[in-house]
């Protein structure tokens, strides 16, 4: 999924005419906290609500320094470079331009949240496995053999790491929801398991998970 697939039909630009107040109520109506600033089609920057309150609400948004400016997304980025944007810049919208620095639209946050959270096998039968190794052994050939082994297959794979730390996290949605013999041959192979889930408890963690994200962006 590349950020042209993922553009939302439901926000519009801010214009240089539009004042800071006029900024703050489509802001308001549109749930976001930021939004870009287009004219005669090229992108300028992006605004956000913070800057707007320390200016007079009465002056246009052409009165403003624009510092967001490298704050966008291209037509052809991948929905990973999308949601990393959004994450390292705390963004609840990122604008889409193409090679130009033409104008394209607007990325939503709780959209693109959203498709992630229904994408990549989540709403597929199965259960969840929560693994750890030392980073020198992972592999994810080896772990997949023995999954198969016990009649499993891996829907999808999420490598966790830590810098300080020489362990690394997997986390494993497995088309199989009886894992017991799963988790007994990856323990044999020296697998730590950190946690399971099964399908209907994995709904309800997701949804923590999910919601613990946006507020995170939001913060």
């Amino acid at each position: 999924m590349i950020a042209y697939e993922l553009i939302s039909k439901n926000i519009a630009p801010l214009h240089k005419n539009d004042t800071g107040e006029q900024a703050l109520i489509m802001m308001s109506i549109y749930h976001v906290r930021h939004l870009p600033v287009v004219e005669n089609e090229q992108f300028l920057g992006l605004i956000s609500e913070d800057e707007i309150m320390a200016q007079n609400l009465d002056d246009t948004i052409e009165t403003y320094e624009l510092s967001n400016k490298q704050f966008y997304a291209k037509d052809r980025d991948h929905l990973f470079d999308i949601i990393g944007k959004i994450a390292k810049h705390k963004l609840t919208v990122i604008p889409v331009i193409d090679d130009e620095g033409f104008f394209l639209g607007i990325i939503n946050q709780e959209d693109l949240i959203s498709h992630y959270a229904n994408s990549f096998s989540f709403t597929e039968p199965g259960s969840i496995l929560v693994l750890e190794t030392k980073r020198i052994n992972y592999s994810l050939a080896e772990i997949s053999r023995i999954i198969e082994s016990e009649k499993g297959s891996i829907l999808t794979s999420f490598l966790t790491t830590n810098r300080d730390s020489d362990q690394v996290t997997i986390t494993l949605k497995i088309a199989k929801q009886n894992i017991n013999a799963i988790i007994a041959s990856l323990e044999r192979f020296s697998y730590v398991i950190k946690n399971t889930f099964v399908e209907e408890e994995f709904v309800d963690t997701l949804k923590e998970r999910y919601d613990s994200l946006m507020s995170f962006l939001n913060v």
